[in-house]
């Protein structure tokens, strides 16, 4: 129970990040959430068994603590891209070192799957990855020439509307996808199967992808 719930602050916590950032620039107490964010790091960085994870942690620990004190708004700023390049990574590693994340979290449920599954899988992955990337270039340019608010407009709104639009876009022409390949139509996952496989298997997938 208090794992769950240390995730879930954890999770409240970096989804608010963009607002705690714009507050602190305001206030004039800008380094404060990214001491925050740092403190979490450091827990982790400590805990953490696999080398690769840790020395990983102790890096962002020490980028963070550098930025309560040297180019504080900047590198408070430069938060958001740490995650996303970690999603462009995370999903990107696996594209040469297969199988896809996609394909991955669908064998979970379908051990057996087509090639013409597998080869949607990677476009999808793939999909995902180039939307990474997209948002690490945007929020380099909002962090170094737009207004703050502009930043957490983009950093803690726009990213979530845009991936939202994404997952809607892809479920419908899954439908139109794979009706045109002849698969049943019962075995098309819902978006509620979707989203409850990758929050049962995303940890399981998530030590599997880091450590290989």
């Amino acid at each position: 129970m208090q794992a769950i719930l240390r995730s879930i602050f954890i999770t409240c916590l970096f989804l608010g990040y963009p607002y705690l950032v714009y507050l602190g620039v305001k206030q004039g107490i800008v380094w404060f959430a990214p001491l925050v964010i740092a403190s979490i790091y450091l827990y982790q960085a400590i805990r953490a068994k696999n080398q690769k994870i840790k020395q990983q942690k102790w890096a962002i620990v020490c980028v963070l603590f550098l930025g309560t004190i040297f180019f504080q708004e900047v590198i408070a700023k430069f938060m958001p891209i740490f995650i996303q390049l970690s999603l462009l990574l995370f999903f990107g590693k696996t594209l040469f070192k297969g199988p896809p994340l996609i394909e991955r979290f669908v064998r979970f449920e379908f051990p057996e799957i087509p090639p013409v599954i597998q080869e949607y899988c990677r476009y999808l992955t793939i999909m995902w990855t180039s939307f990474f990337a997209f948002n690490i270039i945007a929020c380099i340019v909002l962090a170094l020439f737009a207004p703050i608010e502009w930043w957490a407009i983009y950093t803690g709104v726009m990213i979530f509307m845009l991936s939202g639009v994404l997952m809607v876009a892809e479920y419908i022409w899954r439908h139109f996808y794979f009706r045109r390949i002849d698969l049943p139509h019962k075995e098309i996952p819902s978006v509620r199967d979707s989203i409850r496989n990758m929050i049962i298997n995303g940890k399981t997938i998530w030590f599997d992808v880091q450590e290989s």
